[in-house]
């Protein structure tokens, strides 16, 4: 299979150009500020697609809700010990036939914190959660993904699947600060490609992890749905740190209700 052909089987050409149109201010090298690099988004969006399309079999519904630009924040349940329902969900943006986009995700200081796995992260649009990153990002009219449980969401293991754990309230803060429009999104199927069965405590204190899983040897090619909510929109000024808290539990319901309905979409294939 000649060179060309092959690039174009890995990743079509219209995936390239969503990549390429992102309006994203790169260097003379094809980097960003926060690192975002664009031939290595075109090697992650290969992968990622060949999982998505045909490993996961994912299905995603409501993409229509995501807006065409302008800045805007992806909403999410944390889904599996890995990040792979960030992968899924990013490439669900970037493929999306009514408005693609590029996005950004804010993970844990961990990640990006080990060599070469923090710079790939880096590379392919994922930058240290801190308030600061996200409020620039948001400048920049990006699409940013957030998982508001965090930690507390990948490690609580199989037995409690799907089951919301405490929503960090900073990015309800950003969105009403920057008047940005909020996009839910339940994510159904990667807690049971991921299935974390335990967690090997002694290990994961010998290297510095918030849990060591114990789990089986390769993901699971369960299916994975994706629903899209439609924007929720938010306005300040807020007055006490419970009427924050009752806002983001607006969202943490709306996310709940999302992942119900995907669990029924799954079960009536």
């Amino acid at each position: 299979m000649p060179l060309k052909k092959l690039n174009d089987w890995l990743l079509p050409p219209d995936l390239k150009r969503n990549i390429d149109n992102a309006p994203k201010p790169l260097g003379s090298l094809d980097y960003d500020r926060w690192g975002y690099h664009r031939a290595t988004a075109y090697k992650a969006a290969s992968a990622v697609r060949f999982l998505y399309e045909h490993y996961f079999k994912v299905r995603a519904y409501g993409r229509e809700n995501i807006p065409k630009q302008g800045r805007v924040l992806i909403i999410a349940n944390h889904s599996g010990y890995l990040p792979l329902d960030g992968a899924l969900l990013g490439y669900s943006l970037l493929s999306n036939p009514y408005a693609p986009r590029v996005p950004r995700a804010m993970v844990e200081r961990l990640f990006t914190s080990f060599p070469y796995i923090g710079d790939f992260f880096n590379q392919i649009g994922a930058v240290t959660g801190q308030t600061q990153n996200c409020l620039d990002m948001l400048k920049q009219d990006e699409a940013v993904i957030v998982f508001p449980e965090g930690i507390r969401g990948t490690g609580k293991g199989f037995a409690k699947r799907y089951q919301l754990q405490r929503f960090g309230n900073g990015f309800m803060d950003i969105a009403i600060e920057t008047n940005t429009p909020i996009i839910p999104v339940g994510i159904v199927g990667c807690e049971e490609a991921l299935p974390m069965l335990g967690n090997a405590k002694g290990l994961a204190q010998k290297f510095g992890l918030p849990y060591f899983p114990i789990t089986l040897p390769l993901p699971i090619p369960a299916r994975v749905t994706l629903n899209f909510g439609e924007p929720l929109y938010f306005q300040g000024p807020v007055h006490s740190e419970d009427e924050l808290e009752a806002k983001v539990n607006i969202v943490k319901a709306k996310i709940r209700q999302l992942i119900v309905e995907a669990q029924h979409k799954q079960g009536a294939k």
